[in-house]
């Protein structure tokens, strides 16, 4: 049993010992009835919440949020432990063997003399564990349940690898024009819409690369944006918005972002 008293500092041991302790028959009722599905979405939550917290350059908030993902794996490790499926110290030794064999350049006889000669390393040795013989098996194994526009992206640079890719960014940009044009068709015809558009944020997708812009980022910079200019018009607003007609609110759309380039 965990002593309740705050000791000074704590280990992954003791990590390891509270989490049991919470899963026990005498723990929390909340913590004891989770199981992986229902705790997947916290996994995603943390691991944003320590991505915004780099963002921000904020270090006390990426120890906490780095905790807050620590606590997760623990949490799944603990579950698959007690279904006799995996224990903590198996994750440990899995991505321990990991990082050895996929470093052949430093554990083993390869050569790597800049970061993308160590990539490349990295993808061999990654493509070889899990017996991926062609790109189209390197596509199929990017993860799903990332955001679209990253998992996007990373079907993008796998196919480029082999050579399936634009020169530059002048076709991707005609390709993007092609989508739009066949977006506008699809929608005049009200059929074929989201794929439509999945193909033209694709084809977004590839322009940013040839820039050197994450799409992810843009538009996640792009939220911001509009949220910055959304409270400028709710300010300029005499009225509430919803009172308002759209001539009206594009003409404080128009002054919100004649203010916001006043400032910059």
């Amino acid at each position: 049993m965990v002593n309740s008293q705050m000791a000074e500092n704590y280990t992954v041991k003791d990590l390891l010992n509270i989490m049991a302790r919470l899963r026990a028959p005498d723990g929390c009722p909340w913590d004891q009835v989770q199981t992986h599905q229902s705790i997947r979405a916290n996994m995603l939550e943390e691991a944003y919440e320590a991505a915004d917290a780099i963002d921000r350059v904020d270090m006390d908030n990426l120890r906490e949020e780095l905790g807050d993902v620590l606590l997760q794996v623990v949490f799944h490790a603990r579950i698959a432990q007690e279904s006799g499926g995996f224990t903590f110290d198996d994750v440990v030794d899995g991505i321990c063997k990991k990082l050895i064999y996929r470093h052949p350049h430093v554990f083993g006889t390869a050569e790597a003399s800049d970061p993308e000669g160590a990539l490349s390393a990295w993808d061999a040795q990654k493509r070889t564990e899990k017996g991926q013989r062609t790109t189209g098996d390197a596509l199929d194994g990017v993860a799903r349940a990332l955001p679209a526009l990253t998992r996007a992206a990373k079907l993008q640079s796998k196919a480029a690898k082999v050579g399936f890719d634009w020169e530059g960014v002048a076709p991707a940009l005609d390709k993007l024009s092609e989508e739009l044009e066949e977006l506008k068709t699809a929608v005049q015809e009200n059929s074929n819409v989201e794929e439509e558009l999945g193909d033209l944020l694709f084809a977004a997708v590839k322009v940013g690369h040839f820039a050197g812009v994450d799409g992810e980022a843009s538009l996640q910079g792009t939220c911001e944006k509009f949220i910055r200019r959304f409270r400028r018009v709710e300010a300029l607003a005499d009225r509430p918005l919803q009172a308002l007609d759209v001539p009206a609110l594009e003409a404080l759309w128009q002054r919100a972002k004649e203010d916001e380039a006043r400032l910059t």
